[in-house]
This record gives structure tokens, sequence and C-alpha cells, in this order.
């Protein structure tokens, strides 16, 4: 007997005929002039809405960057007394803990300028070269600045998991993320005692054909997510469930609580293939 059904949703990006290249828009007035504008023109579209990122980035790094410097410039002066090759190792520790002291800096800074900008995607499914497209950007630009700069050095600690609840992560009690390969944080709700193992790929959307959809992810209280497998947008895993690892659950799944899944595309597991044979 097979120990794998058939039983997943299949990827459907559309449920209706939208025409992604048209450039009309259901905005009026300077809104609707820009996304008309934004469709027609797409690659000057997206530049125009990728330099003010930029500038972001910048600012973020330029915030989180004055406790390291001024670390730096206090040690700078301690140290000049001093002879060369003390000098020298004074250098390398300021450096080093001015990095670290940015790091910090930088998962405390980011959030907060998100939650300035109020860049919170809601669940949305249109063309990519939309509006509402820009806050989803804009949120995952903000997510992936302490992603590529430091937050590998923090995972899996509290510090993490402060960086995501401050993005807008709901995650319950004595949950572990052992992962950096998160998108759309807001957009995902973890449980209690739920685990997310390393290298694991979550993302509250998918998108396919310049069709973009932004849906929910929710993982129940005690779930486990194996090593490296994929959970997309619009998924619901249940209490105690477990996926696989190298498993790719598809949008629109919803996996039942206590149930293994696993495979590409995850399937429900009937029969344990762990299970010591009598």
């Amino acid at each position: 007997m097979n120990p794998i059904t058939s039983k997943v949703n299949p990827l459907r990006v559309v449920e209706e005929k939208v025409d992604t290249d048209s450039d009309q828009t259901e905005h009026t007035g300077f809104l609707g002039l820009y996304e008309r504008g934004f469709r027609r023109f797409k690659i000057l579209g997206t530049m125009v809405v990728l330099l003010p990122m930029y500038l972001v980035g910048v600012v973020c790094f330029g915030l989180a960057l004055i406790p390291g410097v001024s670390l730096f410039r206090w040690g700078y002066g301690q140290l000049q007394s001093y002879p060369t090759l003390v000098q020298n190792i004074g250098y390398g520790f300021l450096i080093a803990a001015a990095y670290v002291l940015f790091g910090f800096s930088l998962i405390l800074i980011v959030p907060a300028l998100n939650f300035i900008s109020r860049a919170y995607p809601k669940p949305w499914r249109g063309p990519y070269y939309s509006l509402q497209t820009i806050r989803w950007g804009i949120h995952n630009a903000f997510t992936y600045i302490p992603r590529f700069v430091f937050l590998e050095y923090m995972t899996p600690t509290p510090f993490n998991l402060l960086f995501y609840r401050l993005m807008g992560m709901k995650i319950g009690r004595n949950v572990q993320i052992n992962t950096t390969h998160i998108s759309d944080p807001c957009l995902i709700e973890l449980g209690d005692k739920a685990t997310i193992g390393g290298s694991v790929t979550l993302i509250a959307h998918y998108a396919q054909g310049g069709f973009l959809v932004i849906a929910p992810v929710k993982i129940g209280k005690g779930a486990t997510i194996g090593l490296r497998a994929i959970i997309l947008g619009d998924v619901e895993i249940g209490e105690k469930a477990k996926i696989l690892p190298n498993s790719v659950v598809l949008p629109k799944t919803r996996i039942p609580a206590g149930e293994t899944w696993g495979g590409v595309p995850a399937c429900k597991i009937e029969i344990s293939l762990f299970r010591k044979k009598a």
C-alpha cells in the first residue's frame, strides 16, 4: 500500500481571469495616474519605487552605526598613549564590538522605521505592478536589511524572536525559529511551542505570470517544520502536525492537527516511515 496520498490542493494562482498587462486601474486621481504609469513603464516605475527604498536603507544603516561609531571614537582616544601594537589590537576589538553593537541596534531601528512608515501589507491578490505591492515590498525590504547583515548571528536566540515580533509576527510561547529565510513576517502566525527548523523558508506570498497573491501563513501549537522545508502563502498547519525536511507545502493547503506531511509537493504520510517493525 502506498504510504503517501495525493491529498493536496494544486497551486492555483488566479481564480478569475485578470489581464496583468493592462494599464487600467481602480484608483482615481494622482494614485490612479501613478499606477497607470507604473504599469505602462514597468522598468522606470520600479526604479522610482526602489530609489526611496535605498535611501531608507541608508537611514537604517546610518542610525544603527551611531552607537558603534561612538564606541570606536571613545576607544580611539583612550589608546593614543599606548604603543602601536597595543593600539592595533585595541582597534581590532573596538571594530568588532562596534559591529556587534551595530547589529543589535539594527534589529531595533528597522522595526521602528517599519512602524513609522506603516509598512504592514494586508492579504491581497492582483497584478504585480500595483500600488498594493509597494507596501509589501517596503515591509520585506525592512525585513531583509538585518537578515543579510547580522540576523544570522543571533539565530536561533531570543533576539531573532524579538526582531520578528517587532516586525509584526505573531509568536507564541517557547517557539524556536532556526532560520532567517522569512518574508512577510507580519502575516505569519506561530503557535506555542512551534519549531521552525534550520533554513526553513516561510513566505506569506506567491506569484506567477505577473500575478501576486499575498496571503497569511498559520502554524499551530506544537507543530514542527523540518529542515529546509518551504511553506508558501495561504497555508494553515494544524497543532502538532509535522512537515518533513525538504518538503514544499503549496498554497491553499490545510494540514489537520497531528498529521505528518512530506514530499514535493507535500502530501499526507499515511504510514509512519520511522515506525519500528514488530
